[in-house]
């Protein structure tokens, strides 16, 4: 595997989703599993419009002192890694249009012809309190993508994972769920705002 090519992929897509807004400034984690027991995830200090080599890191399943620099989401990621073989990328994503939406519905159901076909309905998973969330998050978000045999989750208030074989069908798959909720949202009547 060639994994300098890997983290430019990585980088590219960053950029592509920071500008779109779907990765703040120090919010969010992309990650690309390497080798049966390693993956490149970005350092808690990446900033998403420049990934350069000093913001991915690449960590073993078993932790040592890179775990220290690396994003706090590397726990989900390496739960996802560990126990979903389909899983070679993944995301963690706040985009602004489906974090929104899921904040005041329980189910996205895409009137749009491209998020009917390509994402169909996507249930809005609720993780009741946040204070304790980051501790029940490794193991919920891991037994949700293997019990319902999906590979993206919408949890409200707190943004999208997504897991894919193909990173750019992950990054599409992602831009449709946006574009539906957008959409879904226009359609509600709430055009009252500047979406631009």
């Amino acid at each position: 595997m060639n994994k300098l090519r890997l983290k430019t992929q990585l980088s590219t897509l960053a950029l592509s989703m920071f500008r779109k807004d779907f990765f703040g400034i120090f919010h969010g984690s992309l990650s690309a599993k390497t080798e049966s027991n390693r993956f490149i995830i970005n350092t808690k200090e990446a900033v998403f419009d420049a990934l350069g080599e000093d913001s991915l890191i690449e960590l073993y399943f078993k932790k040592d002192y890179r775990w220290n620099q690396a994003s706090i989401d590397a726990k989900i990621h390496f739960s996802i890694y560990s126990q979903i073989s389909d899983a070679k990328y993944i995301s963690f994503s706040m985009p602004p249009f489906t974090t929104a939406y899921s904040l005041e519905h329980n189910l996205i159901c895409p009137k749009d012809y491209f998020g009917y076909k390509e994402i169909g309905s996507i249930e809005i998973i609720d993780p009741k309190q946040f204070d304790d969330w980051y501790d029940r998050a490794q193991s919920e978000i891991t037994l949700y993508f293997q019990t319902k045999k999906t590979n993206i989750m919408v949890i409200r208030g707190y943004g999208v994972y997504a897991f894919n074989r193909d990173l750019h069908e992950m990054a599409k798959q992602l831009a449709i769920l946006e574009k539906s909720c957008r959409l879904l949202m226009l359609d509600s009547g709430k055009n009252d705002f500047n979406f631009d």
